[in-house]
């Protein structure tokens, strides 16, 4: 498929213009960054593996009725998705205490939470995106009472099924980010799930050993990323059993040739 105009660069991914109205290429980069982005760096293939990962996760929450803006995977690196208008609030949410709860609130990590936790943070990258409550978004007009309302249910919806699909191959679904956004139709918007959900902004242990399989092994110089990340993957059964190196050299001979994989 031939590229089109870019639209976006963000941090992890590169928005193209779509092939029809409405549509948008998500490309998926190799990119890392980490503490608001003041560490910086390349995990081989990550772009590979989070298409792949956020492609299956987004297929099986739309099959339980969650709105999301994904149409189909269009080959290793890139996703055809629904253009929507991003809310400038980040959904985090939490079942085990780790991370900035953690030393916000000097809970041990590792410690389960006796209820779910739902947090609200400003998408600004220049405020280091700042933790917000339902005070702020409605008094700033970032998203509408119904919409918020729309927000909690579906994480919620979505948290209850990812921690089951997680448990099934043996991973605990400690905290992650979401994101939604508008999609109009004349006047009339509704809100469906956007971005990504992969590795990059989820935090996930192994059930048996806790060993973690996502991006805080870049944060904390744990080494090892790409193969945590294809972890997730295989366990998923989105990669054969085999080496590191096998999606990896399979994305660069096709780079090579000029084709792509669908």
């Amino acid at each position: 498929m031939s590229r089109r105009r870019q639209i976006y660069e963000g941090k992890a991914k590169i928005l193209y213009e779509g092939p029809e109205p409405g549509t948008i290429i998500q490309y998926f980069k190799d990119d890392a960054t980490a503490f608001n982005a003041q560490k910086k760096g390349t995990i081989s293939g990550k772009g590979v593996l989070n298409n792949r990962i956020s492609e299956h996760i987004f297929t099986l929450l739309g099959q339980i009725g969650i709105p999301t803006h994904f149409i189909r995977r269009l080959n290793m690196r890139e996703q055809l998705v629904r253009q929507v208008e991003i809310i400038p609030v980040e959904v985090v949410i939490r079942n085990v205490a780790a991370g900035s709860i953690s030393k916000r609130l000097g809970i041990e990590e590792g410690t389960a939470l006796p209820r779910t936790i739902l947090e609200y943070y400003y998408k600004d990258d220049a405020l280091g995106d700042p933790m917000i409550t339902d005070e702020h978004i409605a008094c700033f007009g970032w998203a509408s009472q119904e919409e918020m309302h729309d927000v909690a249910d579906m994480a919620i919806r979505i948290n209850d099924f990812m921690c089951g699909l997680f448990a099934g191959v043996g991973i605990r679904l400690i905290d992650f980010k979401l994101e939604f956004g508008r999609l109009w139709d004349g006047d009339y918007s509704r809100v469906i799930l956007a971005d990504e959900i992969s590795p990059d902004g989820c935090r996930l242990w192994d059930s048996t050993t806790n060993e973690k399989l996502d991006k805080d092994r870049f944060r904390q110089d744990l080494g090892g990323e790409v193969e945590a990340y294809q972890e997730v993957a295989r366990r998923f059964g989105l990669l054969p059993e085999g080496s590191v190196s096998t999606v990896l050299d399979l994305d660069e001979h096709r780079k090579a040739r000029g084709k792509k994989d669908s």
